[in-house]
């Protein structure tokens, strides 16, 4: 099928549409508090679980690699904790790589209501095995089973492609990625707030049943979880008419390597705009991941400072998705709004990496939010215009599988270069990722909008 043709079975009609996009939106920033909560606990969990496990079993294996690699690049004990929390977020972004195709797919065939269900399901279970983690084995499953289940975003995305025009898909998109941003800067701020409650503090015999001082915070994930799950009980209407649903059996299709996976979607448009985005997302990694650290380097900027810093990145992108590229998305084609994001992110990117006094680095902050702000609505209105109707959740859910991948290497692969090559190096090479991306995005057809 051509890229630009129309999908092969139409949406429902605006009078059959039951769900708002409001309630997608809830559905995805509560989901990505929940997730982005324990950001701030990495370097206390270690600390923990050193002193609950001591330094045996799995935790050992890990800290004995983390050591190695950082005796190897002549670093400190630091470098180890920075080691360590890319581990458990790689491990988390590894399982959402392998799983986000499958509930995708699984939604096309099954639909989008019971695939959210069961998933926002094992996500609450998740954080009850957090909160009950008396042992560092039975945090990692907890991880485990979070990941794998948080993959379910893909099918919240391909639910806004069901309930919205071809004409409007991508601006719709843009709330989507205003949901990503506030979930992404709400929840550590929650994670920083309820770490300072510890409730072994006042009843120390709830140790013998797994409470341990991160049990605060997963108790409010799994508040948060179960409010969406009987959010999307109650709410969340079937949104893929039982006729577009792909009638080709699910166990048939090639779910197992996501990378192969993209080579048998729809059209070559739909490979090329995900190897775009897979660039994308390794250099705003690389970014996001070595922006706290550049910030202690060139100015000495401690928790609070570098928290201001990433809520002002935060803001700038919520705003831009939420308010900017809707606007823009009216009158200005998704690939050129592409094309303009990309760019802006480069240029943006080497802004940064040469920043001398901290006005530079929040100029270079604010294009790089406005950038990436574009790039990301497009490139999922993009994806969703490009597949038929039938294979919305499976594209949409390659698409973020990529993403996944690259949560999950960027961080060790940035952090290895930022300490043994420098800032400079990991920014540079960042720019270079969207300028790559730039170039290929430039080959993209036009979809149909009719």
């Amino acid at each position: 099928m051509s890229s630009s043709a129309p999908s092969s079975a139409a949406p429902a009609s605006p009078a059959q549409r039951p769900l708002s996009l409001g309630v997608i939106f809830l559905t995805l920033f509560i989901d990505l508090v929940g997730f982005s909560i324990i950001f701030p606990l990495f370097p206390e969990i270690l600390r923990h679980y050193l002193e609950v496990d001591g330094d045996s079993g799995l935790l050992r294996v890990l800290i004995g690699w983390s050591d190695s690699l950082s005796a190897a690049l002549g670093q400190d004990g630091n470098f180890k904790v920075v080691l360590f929390g890319g581990i458990l977020s790689s491990i988390y972004a590894l399982l959402q790589f392998f799983c986000a195709p499958l509930w995708g797919m699984l939604s096309d065939r099954i639909g989008r209501r019971p695939v959210l269900l069961w998933t926002v399901a094992g996500t609450a279970a998740s954080y009850v095995l957090w909160a009950l983690s008396g042992s560092f084995w039975l945090f990692i499953v907890a991880r485990l089973l979070g990941g794998a289940f948080g993959g379910n975003l893909s099918v919240a995305t391909a639910a806004v492609a069901d309930v919205t025009t071809r004409a409007e898909r991508s601006r719709a998109m843009g709330l989507v990625g205003a949901a990503f941003g506030l979930g992404l800067v709400t929840g550590p701020a929650i994670g920083a707030f309820t770490a300072s409650h510890n409730l072994l503090d006042a009843h120390p015999g709830l140790a013998a049943y797994g409470i341990n001082p991160f049990s605060v915070p997963a108790l409010l994930s799994l508040a948060l979880g179960v409010v969406n799950l009987l959010w999307v009980w109650r709410r969340f209407h079937e949104t893929l008419p039982a006729e577009t649903r792909a009638a080709r059996d699910v166990s048939s299709e090639r779910i197992r390597n996501p990378l192969a996976a993209i080579f048998t979607l729809g059209s070559p448009a739909i490979r090329q705009v995900n190897i775009v985005a897979f660039l994308q997302a390794l250099a705003f990694c690389a970014m996001e991941f070595s922006l706290t650290f550049l910030a202690l380097e060139r100015f000495a900027y401690g928790p609070r400072q570098n928290g201001m810093l990433i809520g002002f990145l935060g803001i700038f992108s919520i705003l831009t998705q939420g308010v900017l590229v809707r606007r823009l998305l009216k009158t200005v084609p998704e690939v050129r709004v592409l094309g303009l994001g990309l760019a802006a992110t480069a240029v943006a990117l080497l802004i940064i990496g040469f920043a001398a006094e901290p006005w530079v680095l929040y100029a270079g902050l604010a294009f790089v939010a406005i950038g990436s702000g574009l790039v990301n609505p497009s490139t999922t209105g993009l994806i969703s215009l490009y597949a038929d109707a039938d294979e919305q959740g499976r594209a949409l859910g390659v698409f973020r599988s990529l993403g996944s991948l690259a949560r999950a290497v960027t961080p060790l692969v940035a952090g290895i270069l930022f300490w043994t090559l420098g800032s400079l190096t990991v920014f540079a090479l960042a720019a270079f990722l969207s300028a790559l991306a730039w170039w290929l995005a430039l080959k993209l057809p036009a979809p149909r909008k009719d």
